[in-house]
């Protein structure tokens, strides 16, 4: 009796929560999602997002557990009051000339009291910086689309960026509660002609080396789309295999686009044989036309000769035939070049061009870069040229990279602005869209937002020649081993004065011979 007595807690324990009611639903969900465009050059875009939402207030809750969140980011939130996180690498530079505007990450905080912004003109991206980014999706790469990225496919791609961007989202009109978002972005660009063989044909084995097999089981939603806006079936130039059960429609960047969609928590879309393959074929040669040219694209380029000043210059595209509109241009220049303010010129048409605002703060050497910000008006078909002259400063020895003469890297401009669509936009439902919908934000049905950024540029500086210094070092050290090994010699060495010694058994065998030859002895 008394044994019963100890176990009743115990099986009450167990099978009391199963009699109270149904578990608490989770208050965190995932959204995984893939989008492949095929570029007007004839590469190959694809671009992976990632969304994980939790309905939680980490700042003001003491949270312990977390399911799909990573906890490593949720603590960072909340020790640190972290209201906003952007950070991407990027290897190679999208070339919006020829492959038209990019998929842009979301816009940061404009309370500049609390904004941080930082940039790395250069940094080696490799599998390190790959593998702890597919370690904060819930289902790592072990399912769903993240099985697709695979290393050596990914990073022998003509651009690539991977991206974190951490937001609070309100869950109501009023905003009265929050939700934190975490989107994980991975864009790459495919050279068709190096991995199609010359062909513009491509497949999901023949791009990253593998196909989809399975859905992610912690997403609420897990799709591809693929852009066949240039599908047309009375022309039957693409061919999109397997066919698409829906299709989604939708102005994206000014462009009426249509997609097809492939769900995979459909289990009509997953064959029998649970193995996914897209491929897009051409039935006939697509016609060599020249690709459409985007709104607003930018260059930048450094000018001048010899090592003492320079000039640097960036020309901001404007090719709407009839619309002006303002652009935002933030450069942030290293402190080694001394910017001369009072050079700077803009030129629109050949005409000056006052910008509406400027805002510069002088760089501190070795602590803070040059930062300048304008707000510029660019006149419908044209091209403004923005322009400044700079010296080079001369840095101390132990400055200088393990390699000068390569150069040092200045980081890129970039362009904000509300470029005028060709069509007009409705509003949508952001969490019914897709999730690569809500990177275009549309202020109203006449234009979208666009951030766009310039090359980065490799500027030579003075160098000293270091193979001076490595000739004293080793002519020093050769002189102070020398003298010091021979001083140090003579100190530290005892002699010894040896007396003859009388000759042995050979030279008394020699004696032997000598004499009996008659020859003088030793």
């Amino acid at each position: 009796m008394a044994a019963a007595v100890r176990l009743a807690p115990l099986v009450l324990l167990v099978l009391g929560p199963s009699s109270w009611g149904h578990a608490e639903p989770p208050r965190d969900s995932l959204r995984e999602e893939l989008v492949i465009t095929p570029l007007p050059s004839g590469d190959v875009a694809a671009t992976f997002q990632f969304r994980t939402r939790w309905d939680s207030e980490l700042q003001r809750e003491k949270v312990s557990h977390y399911r799909l969140f990573p906890k490593a980011l949720g603590q960072l939130i909340s020790k640190y009051s972290l209201r906003e996180l952007h950070l991407s690498l990027t290897q190679g530079f999208w070339r919006t000339r020829y492959w038209g505007p990019p998929f842009l990450q979301a816009p940061s905080d404009t309370d500049h009291y609390f904004l941080r912004y930082a940039v790395l003109p250069r940094e080696v991206v490799c599998t390190e910086n790959l593998t702890p980014w597919k370690k904060l999706l819930p289902c790592s790469s072990k399912a769903g689309l993240s099985m697709l990225l695979k290393a050596d496919r990914l990073f022998h791609t003509s651009y690539h960026s991977q991206a974190v961007h951490i937001r609070p989202v309100c869950r109501n009109a009023r905003c009265t509660s929050i939700s934190w978002e975490l989107r994980q972005t991975l864009s790459v660009v495919f050279d068709a002609f190096v991995t199609g063989q010359g062909k513009k044909d491509w497949s999901l084995f023949r791009m990253f080396s593998r196909t989809l097999t399975e859905p992610c089981p912690l997403a609420s939603e897990s799709r591809v789309y693929v852009d066949i806006t240039s599908y047309n079936q009375d022309n039957e130039t693409l061919e999109v295999n397997p066919p698409p059960l829906t299709t989604y429609q939708d102005v994206i960047l000014g462009t009426r686009k249509t997609y097809a969609v492939y769900d995979l928590l459909d289990t009509a879309v997953i064959n029998s044989s649970r193995n996914l393959n897209l491929q897009l074929k051409w039935k006939r040669p697509p016609e060599n036309e020249a690709p459409p040219v985007p709104f607003l694209y930018a260059q930048r380029y450094v000018s001048g000769y010899g090592l003492q000043s320079g000039e640097l210059s960036t020309l901001l595209y404007n090719t709407h035939p009839y619309r002006a509109f303002p652009v935002l241009l933030l450069d942030t220049v290293p402190w080694y070049l001394r910017l001369y303010v009072h050079t700077l010129t803009i030129t629109s048409k050949g005409k000056e061009n006052k910008p509406s605002y400027i805002h510069y703060q002088p760089a501190q050497d070795r602590l803070q870069p040059h930062l300048l910000e304008m707000l510029i008006q660019l006149p419908a078909s044209s091209v403004t040229k923005v322009s400044i002259q700079f010296e080079r400063a001369l840095l101390k020895w132990t400055e200088y990279t393990p390699d000068p003469n390569h150069g040092f890297y200045v980081s890129p401009s970039v362009l904000s602005a509300l470029v005028p669509s060709m069509v007009a936009a409705k509003p949508v439902d952001w969490e019914e869209s897709p999730l690569f919908n809500s990177l275009f934000p549309v202020s109203d049905s006449s234009s979208y937002f666009v951030r766009l950024y310039t090359e980065p540029l490799l500027v030579s500086l003075p160098t000293p020649d270091f193979s001076m210094p490595y000739n004293v070092i080793c002519l020093t050290c050769t002189v102070v081993a020398v003298c010091y090994g021979s001083f140090y010699n003579l100190l530290t060495r005892t002699f010894h004065i040896e007396e003859p010694k009388k000759g042995g058994l050979a030279k008394r065998l020699a004696n032997l011979i000598r004499r009996a030859r008659g020859v003088p002895l030793l």
